[in-house]
């Protein structure tokens, strides 16, 4: 039979067969590989572990539907399958067929070609009885072949004709004629639509005659689920404090369905943390929220300011038991030590993208004891504070105005885990008596926690200047005075209890003596004394080169046991050369 144009079929009224099956695709079989261990750091990096059993196409490769954004070199995908070996891994743009509800009366046709239906036309008096043949449209195949070589790929070029086979032959009907349309046969409300998928085919050598399943998997480091530590620490006032750590979890990476986490206490370095994979298809990372921006307010208060540290986490292969249908949540393990970093292991996590958890990590006892300490920072000469504005004598005034003692707990970290940086929760006997942050503090060291203000040990400093010796010093062709001072710290104990006080002083200038065994350091430019920072006014004033040649920074620490009702007079004396 010779071929005729569907236009005339109706025309010549000869009964043509058409097929309603389209050319034959190749079908991708997209698999989601689940996430069975994540290893999470407190800037927001996470080392995800993915491996599952997933079916296979006719090639006997995995196409995966998930593209990570891993950080450049930490990609390493794998077949966990004996009987196939991993040759390589593609990404790429794929069309691929997705199952969706149907939302027209197009895609409701196409969902239900080769069924027989009633059709009523606008322009028809009467409905007619047919068959579904198939909507009319040029496919991805017939594209690219017209198209010239080279050319991209393209979705199928849909059109609004549809062929219905009637009695007299196949009639021509545009969709947007049909008024009304009565399923004759139960319905199909699912229609595969064809759209472009970023997908990862896993490549697999067989030995023998592809499976219909293999086990693959892959591991990569990217940002995206981020773990924030907080403590409640309850004191007794008698030396132990128990304390609980807990970790709120912030996931914005993918969903995680009962995994292992690995919870990382330290300081990771990971070189290339900002160049993406090209793996990802992607040119830039996607915007997180707040938590995760280095420069966020969270991401720097929080920050462990210790040494820099690298470490690979290691994995064990962890199976969820059988048991009770009885969700109890997640459970603490226990924990482990990987070199400098240490590690808490939490199982059974459930957390979709894009939610929070807050979940126990650890409890543990320590010893502290109960400090008072002061730090009396250095104050410019007077040769320079003349020099300032009123603005400045009265910004400066504040900042040096009322000096207070600060009422701390020394915990002494005698437990099995180090503390890391963050807030703390203090209360005694129920009661909540501060809020503040903890240090990273090793197992076997002590940090401090500050309480609050001590109002009931009073203190006043004052300093005077005893002898100005002019011409006390010749350098580099100009003559300096020599400024002679001392000092006197004058503490009150109003407590009912004797305290134990820990006082620092700072000056700029070398410190000749101090009282009370005080312990004296000098910070030399050399060694790097402003490394901690300076003081808000010290760049109100331009510093010259001789003073850094000819002055330092002096400072002396006392500790002292005051009983109550009594007071301390401390002494110091200190010099310092300007220029004339």
């Amino acid at each position: 039979m010779r071929c005729i144009s569907p236009a005339a079929f109706l025309v010549m009224g000869l009964p043509v067969v058409l097929s309603a099956e389209s050319p034959a695709d190749a079908k991708k079989v997209l698999g989601s590989l689940p996430v069975t261990e994540v290893t999470v750091f407190k800037d927001g990096h996470a080392f995800v572990l993915h491996e599952g059993m997933l079916p296979t196409d006719a090639q006997g490769n995995v196409v995966l539907d998930y593209l990570p954004r891993p950080v450049i070199g930490t990609f390493w995908p794998y077949s966990a399958d004996e009987r196939a070996t991993l040759s390589a891994t593609v990404a790429g743009q794929e069309i691929v067929t997705v199952n969706k509800t149907a939302l027209s009366i197009r895609e409701l046709i196409e969902a239900n070609l080769g069924k027989r239906v009633q059709i009523r036309e606008s322009s028809e008096p009467y409905p007619y009885d047919a068959t579904l043949v198939r909507l009319l449209e040029r496919s991805s195949e017939e594209l690219q072949e017209t198209g010239g070589p080279g050319g991209d790929p393209a979705l199928p070029q849909k059109s609004d004709v549809l062929l219905l086979r009637v009695a007299g032959g196949v009639r021509v009907v545009q969709v947007g004629q049909i008024q009304k349309i009565t399923f004759l046969d139960e319905p199909n409300d699912q229609v595969g639509v064809e759209e472009f998928r970023n997908v990862m085919t896993l490549k697999l050598d067989w030995a023998g005659r592809p499976a219909d399943h293999a086990r693959v998997g892959m591991t990569y480091l990217q940002r995206g689920i981020r773990w924030i530590p907080n403590y409640r620490i309850e004191i007794d006032g008698k030396g132990r404090a128990r304390v609980k750590l807990q970790a709120t979890l912030v996931n914005e990476l993918t969903d995680l369905e009962d995994v292992t986490l690995h919870l990382v206490i330290g300081v990771p370095s990971f070189a290339f943390k900002d160049t993406v994979d090209p793996i990802s298809l992607q040119q830039t990372v996607a915007q997180l929220s707040n938590v995760f921006q280095e420069n966020a307010q969270t991401a720097f208060a929080f920050s462990n300011a210790i040494m820099t540290q690298a470490a690979s986490p290691r994995f064990s292969e962890t199976r969820s038991s059988q048991g009770e249908s009885i969700d109890l949540g997640p459970e603490v393990t226990g924990s482990g030590r990987n070199e400098d970093l240490y590690v808490f292991t939490i199982e059974h996590i459930t957390l979709k993208k894009g939610r929070r958890m807050v979940v126990p990590v650890t409890e543990f006892e320590l010893g502290y004891r109960n400090v008072f300490v002061l730090d009396l920072p250095f104050g410019p000469p007077p040769e320079v504070r003349q020099q300032f504005n009123s603005q400045q004598q009265q910004e400066l005034a504040r900042l040096l105005h009322a000096p207070k003692f600060k009422h701390v707990i020394r915990l002494a970290n005698d437990s099995e885990h180090p503390i890391t940086t963050a807030p703390a929760l203090i209360l005694r006997e129920g009661r909540l008596i501060a809020q503040g942050m903890t240090t990273y503090t090793a197992v076997g060291a002590t940090g401090d926690l500050e309480l609050t203000a001590a109002v009931d040990i009073a203190v006043e400093k004052i300093d005077e200047e005893v002898e100005r010796t002019p011409q006390a010093m010749r350098w580099n062709g100009s003559d300096y005075a020599r400024s002679d001072l001392r000092g006197r710290i004058t503490i009150t104990n109003r407590k009912e209890d004797t305290v134990v006080l820990e006082i620092t002083r700072s000056v700029l200038g070398q410190i000749d003596g101090a009282s009370h065994e005080g312990r004296i350091e000098h910070l030399g430019r050399h060694e790097g004394w402003l490394a901690d920072g300076v003081p808000a006014w010290w760049n109100w004033y331009n510093w010259p080169q001789w003073w850094y040649h000819l002055n330092t920074i002096g400072r002396v620490t006392w500790q002292v046991d005051l009983e109550s009702g009594k007071d301390v007079e401390l002494t110091y004396q200190w010099h310092y050369f300007w220029r004339m």
